[in-house]
């Protein structure tokens, strides 16, 4: 692996032309087609297995041409102080908006709310239902000023109106603090290297990587039903990666000019030596996203599939544009210790170790201390986890200051909280003697349930032999007494289909959201081994020992509850909730508990390599195994932590997006990776390599035997090169 690396680092460099120029027409190339793709759309959201999902299936298929997958609007009226919508004047005030709304060439219909008797029983308040033929993605803007040009007209009439629903959906802005993040990180990085030149290679890397990846996603994301989400995540996660990876191998760069080589043959080393890390580092990333599949929801397989793909072409860059960048660079990226004019010093205190060394040093000495500090410290963090509770957003959770919440909130007023989440039961009556009779018993059973507001009566289809039925909670769509609503109708159901073979089905966003939160939930175990499982092997190979990486994995498992209880406490308790711009607390999205162990999983192996890779390198060159760790210390910590500071930044710029999932995806990132790299990386890990001292680097014979070396510490270049340091015996582990 290592001499594979260093050979192609060297032939980047000198074939910097050439590589240059494909990166750009590879760039160029993602742009053309991106420019001239459709606009992605909302990206459709299916969950293969579930009952919602059969559900929503059979309707398609039973009620042909109802627009299923078409953008609703409710139009809610609420009449002035001492009024009822029932007064003549506010009568025809609704019934013209109701006409206006009718006219636009993408309705499909408009329900008059004193025909549907959509009026609440004091009268103030009522509501008309508008559904289009397209999603509210794909819903022409032209359609969408209508709508709110009609509302405006009912305002000026004297109502109050407001607009939920989906039909104004808007695609989701990450806002300025995107911008400062990258700001960060470009500052970060000049610190770290003292050169703008050096400090600008990673961020152009990253950048030209992220574009061909985004590119290339919003180019496809017609063609293969791609969200709006999707580019932003894979946007967060290849800014993250490509400026890290380019990070460590411009770091090891300068090490090695620093060592009086060559640039050409300090690229070629870099790369051979910090590259090999990032192949493994980015492995472990693509397993823990390509591993999402295993939920079996089409949206979060394609969105870990096109991070994945972004974080792929992230090491690309980082094994070949970079050292082609390098030798463009000449002279102007230094060797390491030594500085440029911009930070005012030319060269450091000679004869003082680092602060890396320093604290490596004293975590050697109190290991133990140290190890009990940071798990508790940890486990504190993760207490609010154990009070998660997890559910999909709706129109609830929008801030107070939209026309959504309004509308979701003078629903609740006029109708009840179980209003605005529905509940669908389809009966499927097809292989019964008496449809009419089953339709008629499934309504009165679910009657009969407790937190039922009203039930609907049966609506067939043109053959008679399916209907639907729809059930008004009295609870709000996201409570606990709703989900038991919808296990109830099911268990109903059940006793409905042995004695009469007809299937009742529930369905409806309520149901598909209490769905996706069990698969998720099942999936999580299942997904821990597989993802877990797999990098272990990875690491036993890169580190060719079993208790590193036995601790990496616990040390993670650290990471991912604490910073799952932080987002608890964040978006879920509401602390500090106003700090991150979080206007509704409420349940915590389904997706982030695994979609957040999938992708921290990736990047606390990150670290785990790049750190622990320099202790090995050091130990089998001869050092003891706590001299070794302070060793690491020295020519990673730095690095490391620059690394850390800049994901983190990239991470929490996506704090201030429109989107609430970026936004809770952005905290969470942000503060694992704050838990990962500084406590768990900096502090675990060197006190248990401590207490742990030969025994961390014990692998058994035949395992060794058996194992394949990639040679990840570069031995390979030392052996070839004969610059194997005279004094030490590489250690056989």
């Amino acid at each position: 692996m290592a001499t594979f690396l260093y050979k192609l680092g060297r032939l980047s460099f000198r074939r910097r032309h050439l590589v240059a120029l494909i990166w750009v027409a590879l760039l160029t190339l993602a742009g053309v087609g991106a420019a001239g793709a459709p606009a992605a759309g909302n990206g459709s959201f299916s969950i293969p297995g579930t009952e919602a999902q059969k559900a929503f299936d059979l309707l398609e298929q039973r009620f042909p041409g109802t627009s299923a997958d078409g953008a609703t609007a409710r139009v809610v009226f609420k009449a002035p102080s001492g009024e009822k919508m029932t007064d003549p004047g506010n009568k025809a005030t609704v019934q013209e908006t109701v006409k206006e709304l009718s006219d636009g060439s993408e309705v499909v219909r408009v329900t008059d709310p004193y025909q549907a008797k959509a009026v609440s029983k004091d009268g103030t308040i009522a509501y008309a239902q508008v559904s289009y033929k397209v999603s509210g993605m794909e819903l022409d803007d032209a359609a969408k000023d209508a709508l709110k040009d009609s509302a405006q007209d009912a305002r000026e009439a004297g109502l109050t109106v407001e607009i939920g629903g989906d039909a104004l959906q808007a695609v989701p802005h990450t806002g300025s603090s995107e911008i400062i993040g990258i700001a960060v990180a470009a500052v970060v990085l000049v610190i770290t290297f003292g050169s703008l030149v050096a400090a600008g290679l990673p961020l152009l890397t990253a950048l030209i990587g992220v574009g061909i990846g985004v590119s290339a996603i919003t180019g496809l994301a017609s063609a293969l039903d791609l969200g709006t989400t999707t580019s932003t995540l894979a946007m967060m996660i290849g800014l993250a990666v490509g400026i890290d990876y380019a990070l460590f191998i411009v770091s090891r760069y300068r090490a090695e000019l620093a060592e009086g080589r060559e640039r050409e043959e300090a690229a070629g080393r870099a790369v051979g030596t910090a590259g090999s890390a990032v192949v493994f580092a980015g492995l472990t990333v693509v397993i823990a996203l390509v591993g999402l599949s295993v939920v079996n929801i089409p949206m979060l397989t394609k969105m870990g599939i096109a991070a994945a793909s972004t974080v792929a072409i992230a090491v690309l860059i980082a094994l070949t544009m970079i050292p082609a960048l390098l030798g463009y660079a000449g002279r102007k990226v230094r060797p390491m210790g030594e500085k440029g004019k911009l930070l005012g010093r030319t060269s450091k205190t000679p004869g003082r170790p680092n602060l890396g060394t320093r604290w490596a040093s004293f975590v050697v000495r109190r290991p133990l201390a140290v190890l009990l500090l940071g798990v508790i410290g940890l486990g504190a963090a993760a207490v609010p986890a154990a009070s998660l509770e997890l559910g999909l957003p709706d129109d609830g959770s929008q801030p107070v200051s939209t026309t959504q919440r309004r509308a979701y909130d003078l629903l609740s007023e006029g109708f009840g909280p179980g209003f605005n989440g529905p509940l669908l039961v389809v009966v499927d009556a097809k292989d019964s003697a008496d449809p009419k009779a089953v339709f008629a018993e499934t309504g009165d059973a679910i009657k009969g349930l407790k937190d039922v507001v009203t039930v609907t009566p049966a609506q067939p289809n043109k053959a008679g032999d399916t209907a639907t039925i729809t059930v008004i909670p009295g609870s709000k769509p996201s409570s606990v007494t709703t989900e038991n609503l919808v296990h109830g109708i099911r268990d109903a159901g059940a006793d409905i289909k042995a004695d009469t073979d007809a299937d009742v089905l529930v369905t409806g966003s309520t149901a598909m959201n209490i769905d996706v939160s069990q698969k998720l939930n099942d999936a999580l175990v299942p997904y821990l081994i597989l993802v877990v499982g797999l990098a272990f092997l990875l690491l036993i190979v890169v580190f060719r020992s079993i208790l590193v990486p036995l601790k990496a994995a616990l040390g993670f498992l650290l990471s991912v509850m604490a910073a799952l209880g932080a987002v608890v406490a964040v978006f879920q308790w509401g602390w500090l909730a106003d700090l991150m711009g979080v206007e509704q607390t409420g349940p915590v999205m389904s997706m982030m508990p695994i979609f957040m162990v999938g992708v921290v999983f990736g990047l606390a192996m990150d670290y785990e390599v790049f750190l622990v890779t320099r202790m090995r390198e050091a130990y089998v060159h001869g050092e003891k195994p706590a001299q070794a760790v302070v060793t690491g210390f020295r020519h990673g910590a730095r690095v490391v932590s620059a690394a850390a500071v800049i994901m983190m930044a990239v991470f929490a710029g996506f704090i201030g997006s429109s989107e609430s999932m970026v936004k809770m995806i952005g905290f969470g990132l942000a503060i694992a990776v704050f838990f990962d790299a500084f406590v768990v990386r900096m502090a675990v890990v060197p006190a248990v390599l401590a207490l742990l001292g030969r025994k961390a680097w014990w692998l058994p014979r035949w395992l060794d035997r058996a194992l394949p070396n990639v040679d990840v510490e570069g031995e390979g270049l030392r052996t070839a090169s004969g610059d194997d340091d005279g004094d030490r015996e590489p250690v056989r582990v």
